[in-house]
């Protein structure tokens, strides 16, 4: 019995299709007025923080491989376990901003 044939997507299928955006139509002015949270100014400039900014370094990418495949790349354990204390520790310092 196949288990892939009794699955059935619950929700939207996710997709590499952008979000559309917005026109850029000219809107009427009909006198009201909306106010978005900081929490919604905060989403807007990370999205556009993450928009300019590149996915993949491509060039790192290639200097990466290129160390591996000559037996150059060197693996620094405290290095790693060092950024990964401060990455926990600047999480729980936000953490504790919130609360």
């Amino acid at each position: 019995m196949k288990v892939e044939s009794l699955v059935k997507p619950v929700g939207p299928t996710p997709t590499n299709e952008a979000r559309p955006r917005p026109s850029s139509a000219p809107i009427a002015n009909t006198g009201e007025q909306v106010q978005l949270s900081s929490l919604a100014s905060s989403l807007q400039k990370a999205e556009a923080a993450l928009a300019e900014t590149p996915t993949v370094d491509k060039a790192r990418v290639e200097e990466i491989k290129q160390a591996i495949r000559d037996g150059h790349f060197k693996i620094d354990a405290n290095r790693i376990a060092d950024g990964l204390i401060d990455e926990v520790r600047q999480m729980f310092e936000s953490q504790v901003g919130r609360g």
